[in-house]
């Protein structure tokens, strides 16, 4: 399933160049998905051996995810699915105000970072 998606993904993007980012499941390790992400010109970025919390944003962010727009809800097909993860990332990136983040969007806030309007200190 990491392969085909990954292939789908790469199919539908063929320019892209992201870094990969992983926990340090046996696929990501496996010497034929870093031939593929080298195919394709790809950087691999994996959380350290024994340091899960590495994967601690990504993994509070899909956990807020699935409770907020995915659990208890039937989706029609793929493509609404998909369509319901893009609406939540928009929402979560640009609505949705963060107590962590002084009452703003993450956009807001790494704006107002970048402009140097508030200390990078959380």
């Amino acid at each position: 399933m990491v392969f085909d998606t990954f292939d789908k993904a790469i199919k539908l993007n063929p320019n892209a160049r992201p870094i990969f980012h992983s926990d340090r499941g046996f696929q990501y390790t496996s010497k034929q998905f870093k031939f593929k992400l080298d195919q394709v010109g790809m950087i691999q970025s994996m959380s350290r051996v024994g340091k899960c919390i590495d994967n601690g944003p990504m993994e509070a962010f899909w956990g807020t995810l699935k409770s907020e727009m995915f659990y208890g809800i039937k989706y029609e097909d793929e493509k609404a699915l998909i369509k319901a993860i893009e609406n939540y990332i928009d929402f979560y990136n640009n609505k949705r105000f963060q107590a962590n983040l002084k009452g703003m969007t993450p956009n807001q806030f790494r704006n107002h970072a970048n402009s140097n309007l508030l200390p990078l200190v959380i």
